[in-house]
């Protein structure tokens, strides 16, 4: 089954030319099934980028994914046009009265500064809060995922000597996990952060299992006993061109970058390296939609409630 988007959301052009079955919303009517609704709260600053790239893996379950999206008002995006917020995100306030089956919380280019000193950081507490209560299972990617540990856990996080960058194997460490079901014993995930957690700090959490990891990364998949809040550090769900696109970036910008690792063939610098992660990027996550949200929230979403994990707020 496909995802559901909006009519012109500039995400289904593209879908579309790479064959993934997307449908829009008037055809969607036609069918007599009640779709998963999943909010996404986009965080990162290239919105269409990321769009893309998410709306890519969810249209690659064999679920109907209805996707929502949402924007924090207490910052203005600058890399999208006001036209584009406009036409497809809401606010929290349209939402709030609502319930999900699923929602995704994207990183975020703030990961060196304090989490108290985010512009949005109020707000995306009061949403991370709200989620316990209105969505069945969030999904946390990279800095979304640092912030959640450290507001619902009180999970630091901290300054790495120099950026993690680049294409690193990672393995899964609860192999009978079914958010790691049909992966291999090692898969390769892209990493881009200035900051980590340490399994220390989350192995004293008792709400909390450490499910995959990499030697050189660290914790890659954190989740609560009963799957409703999943904890990724890296982008799986980056293009192929993606790490290259922040090298020259910050190359150009005089920043002091190394080349990503393990990412251009034979070391030498090239805009279309090959994808070495599509296929777990696609599986990790046709196996939340599946496992951790289709399969157990409730059909009447009016019925879910609030998490059975005890919460730690610091």
């Amino acid at each position: 089954m496909p995802i559901k988007i909006p009519t012109d959301l500039p995400a289904k052009k593209t879908l579309n030319n790479e064959n993934i079955f997307v449908m829009t919303e008037e055809r969607a009517r036609t069918q007599m099934i009640r779709p998963l609704r999943v909010l996404l709260l986009n965080l990162m600053p290239k919105k269409i980028e990321t769009e893309t790239q998410l709306c890519r893996l969810l249209g690659n379950t064999p679920l109907q994914v209805e996707l929502e999206l949402i924007m924090t008002k207490t910052h203005k995006a600058s890399h999208v046009s006001e036209e584009h917020m406009l036409a497809f995100y809401q606010t929290f306030d349209d939402i709030r009265d609502q319930k999900f089956d699923g929602m995704i919380i994207t990183g975020a280019p703030v990961e060196q500064m304090p989490f108290e000193e985010v512009d949005y950081w109020d707000e995306l507490c009061e949403i991370m809060e709200w989620s316990t209560t209105h969505v069945y299972s969030t999904f946390h990617i990279c800095w979304g995922a640092q912030a959640g540990l450290y507001y619902h856990y009180g999970i630091p996080k901290y300054d790495l000597d120099q950026k993690l960058f680049g294409i690193y194997e990672t393995h899964a460490e609860k192999k009978n996990s079914m958010l790691f079901r049909g992966f291999d014993d090692t898969f390769l995930v892209p990493q881009s952060r200035h900051t980590t957690v340490l399994r220390e700090d989350i192995e004293q959490e008792p709400q909390l299992k450490i499910l995959a990891s990499g030697a050189d990364t660290g914790v890659f998949a954190v989740c609560t006993k009963h799957g409703r809040q999943i904890f990724i550090t890296g982008h799986t769900e980056y293009d192929s061109d993606t790490l290259y696109n922040e090298y020259m970036r910050d190359l150009n910008e005089g920043l002091p970058i190394q080349k990503p690792y393990n990412y251009f063939p034979n070391d030498e610098v090239t805009p279309h390296p090959p994808k070495t992660w599509r296929s777990s990027g696609n599986l990790l996550f046709s196996n939340w939609i599946n496992y951790f949200v289709y399969q157990q929230t409730p059909y009447d979403l009016s019925e879910i409630r609030a998490m059975d994990e005890k919460r730690n707020h610091k």
